[in-house]
């Protein structure tokens, strides 16, 4: 199951992540979005774990927790939409 994760502090590492979430089951992918430019991580990532059920327990257990001053959004990742790409307005 693939797990969102917002309001993540800054300074969080997949490592970080990969550590608070295998409490819960085994995790089998921890990915932190970076803008692409700057390399600076966006503040969310996503977890994949194996089990439904591991996941959905710790979604409950991390859906507020503070991390570093922030409470963090989690939730069952939704599929990513197929966005249109900025073209000219001309």
């Amino acid at each position: 199951m693939n797990i969102y994760v917002g309001n993540l502090p800054y300074e969080t590492t997949e490592d970080d992540l990969n550590e608070l979430f295998s409490a819960h089951g085994t995790v089998q992918n921890v990915n932190i979005i970076s803008d692409r430019e700057t390399g600076r991580s966006k503040g969310f990532g996503f977890v994949i774990m194996d089990e439904a059920a591991e996941a959905q327990n710790a979604i409950k257990a991390f859906d507020g927790h503070e991390m570093d001053g922030r409470a963090l959004r989690v939730n069952e990742a939704r599929p990513r939409e197929d966005r249109p790409r900025n073209k000219p307005a001309w």
